[in-house]
């Protein structure tokens, strides 16, 4: 029995651009702690195997400090570890890793699959049949060599690829990098584990994607997972079980607002964010200058909770009441103002407009603390003259 962990596209290095640079560096290192993960579970487990099906790295020039603090985080599994290179991080003649070896950051467990050519773990009794990249992207199916591949009686046979399987994916992902649909039964593999695709994903019996295993994107496509792979003899069909690895959920989030009773079911979704959560949040429709206000201070504070927020308001309309609309007016020239930005609100400026209107709102919200303390304290000055006109109330 060979009972292995199949994973790919672990994306070491991403820059997460669209976030704030603060939320992109947790979810930067969110990946390390992934791999982290996977390499204790190996290790709980004790698993024969790890196989990693490409991409290990977004990208070829990523920092020395991250080429070693990948390896590292690996550390957790003295197992083998076999790794291919993908689309993101090709085995060109000068690429990552050339410098990781340069580096001398690989462990001496790790087997770096940088050629088309049978991989024999005899003590394991397996031979892995990879197929690297050699650039980011081919039109020439990689594993086509599989099947003719000869390797030893009795060993089990494990393709690694990494790409889009023909007639499986969606057409826009199924042209560069293709692999045969049928691969893993016409090479006469035991299994087939793919890479590429962030989702976990059978395509038949023996083959797989198993995703990635930190999710990175907001699609619902089961990612967040490894696969636990188990080979009971040469020719028998594989067991499969999804591993679920990943810590944070990636959630996209509509909130449309049509009545008051709108923006209190919108404030309750928001406080639902936890800590672990990568949002997405879209807010259409409409509410007034109130409604706008809690909003943004409920979102200002799932900001401060979870791992990352980003927010688009682009299809909010602030409707003033007629109140909003009489309190902004109260310097005169105001009205005209405010009757163009509410015009505005429905063209192509629509979000400079309604942040003007927020900025005014906000300008009101501050005249009326003003107005607040001075009677306030005109009130509390009155208090204290009072009591010190009573008996006993002078000190």
């Amino acid at each position: 029995m060979l009972r292995l962990m199949h994973t790919a596209d672990w994306q070491i290095g991403k820059l997460f651009g669209q976030f704030e640079p603060d939320q992109a560096a947790l979810l930067a290192d969110a990946r390390f702690r992934a791999v982290e993960r996977l390499a204790a579970l190996a290790g709980e487990q004790a698993l024969d195997l790890v196989v990693v099906a490409g991409d290990v790295f977004d990208a070829q020039g990523v920092a020395d400090r991250t080429i070693r603090r990948l390896f590292n985080a690996m550390a957790g599994f003295s197992g083998r570890w076999v790794v291919l290179p993908g689309n993101h991080d090709a085995a060109l003649a000068e690429s990552v890793w050339t410098r990781a070896a340069r580096l001398q950051a690989i462990p001496g467990n790790v087997s770096l699959c940088l050629a088309p050519e049978p991989l024999l773990l005899e003590a394991l009794g397996v031979a892995i049949l990879p197929a690297p990249l050699t650039q980011r992207n081919t039109f020439n199916d990689l594993s086509e060599w599989f099947a003719s591949a000869v390797t030893p009686p009795g060993m089990l046979r494990i393709g690694l690829a990494h790409g889009s399987v023909q007639g499986i994916l969606a057409d826009s992902i199924d042209s560069p990098n293709p692999i045969a649909a049928g691969r893993a039964e016409q090479a006469g593999l035991d299994y087939l584990a793919l890479g590429d695709w962030h989702g976990t994903r059978q395509v038949d019996a023996r083959t797989w994607y198993s995703g990635t295993p930190e999710s990175d994107r907001f699609r619902a496509n089961q990612s967040g997972q490894a696969l636990l792979v188990e080979l009971a003899a040469a020719q028998s069909l594989p067991v499969v079980t999804p591993l679920g690895v990943g810590r944070h959920r990636w959630r996209s989030e509509a909130l449309v607002l049509q009545v008051n009773s709108d923006v209190e079911l919108a404030l309750q979704r928001i406080g639902e964010f936890s800590t672990d959560d990568v949002v997405h949040l879209t807010v259409s429709g409409q509410t007034d200058l109130a409604g706008h206000r809690r909003l943004r201070e409920a979102i200002g504070q799932a900001e401060g909770r979870v791992l990352a927020l980003l927010t688009d308001f682009t299809a909010l309309r602030l409707e003033m009441t007629a109140d909003d609309i009489e309190a902004l007016r109260t310097d005169g020239y105001l009205g005209e103002v405010i009757d163009e930005l509410r015009t505005r609100q429905q063209g192509s400026s629509a979000e400079v407009a309604r942040e003007a209107l927020t900025l005014l709102a906000g300008i009101l919200d501050q005249r009326q603390r003003k107005a607040a303390t001075g009677i306030d304290a005109v009130s509390t000055e009155s208090s204290a003259s009072a009591a010190g006109a009573t008996p006993g109330g002078a000190s």
